[in-house]
């Protein structure tokens, strides 16, 4: 019986993913009280595009950000909270079509284990306010190793 109802769970979300019916999840939930916010609240601090991915776990296209081709000295903010999440120095061009970046800022993200496409991949999110950032992949550059890849839409850039 429990593999029987794997298969329907399996099917069923392959199905919804396929006909792009399917609901993302919420965000996760922020670290820090004071951003611990309804949903009518996000929906007036942001626009209808971070809005979907910072609270609702959504993708932007690639190459839509205008900050793939940031390339300014500054610090790279969660666009929900303004928590700094990358310094620019951290910034590659990695070709995927997102801002990537190699290293976050000390207490900047959190992480955790995100299946929606089955394969599990280290999903990252602001520390502060929960906002969903993107995924975490071991085939960035040295030193790290790591391709912090963001969607464009849940931060904001500040010069300096």
């Amino acid at each position: 019986m429990p593999r029987r109802n794997l298969l329907l769970a399996l099917g069923s979300s392959l199905g919804a993913f396929f006909s792009g019916a399917a609901s993302a999840e919420a965000a996760s939930k922020a670290q820090d009280p004071a951003w611990q916010l309804g949903e009518a609240d996000w929906k007036k601090r942001l626009s209808p595009a971070a809005y979907k991915v910072l609270r609702q776990e959504g993708t932007e296209r690639p190459f839509s950000s205008p900050l793939n081709g940031e390339k300014r000295p500054g610090t790279f903010v969660c666009a929900g909270c303004a928590l700094p999440l990358f310094s620019s120095k951290a910034k590659y061009e990695s070709g995927t079509g997102w801002p990537s970046f190699w290293q976050p800022l000390p207490k900047g993200i959190a992480t955790k284990l995100d299946f929606k496409l089955i394969v599990p991949r280290t999903e990252y999110h602001c520390s502060r306010c929960g906002g969903h950032q993107g995924h975490v992949f071991d085939d960035g550059p040295k030193p790290s190793g790591k391709r912090y890849c963001n969607n464009g839409v849940a931060l904001n850039f500040k010069p300096g």
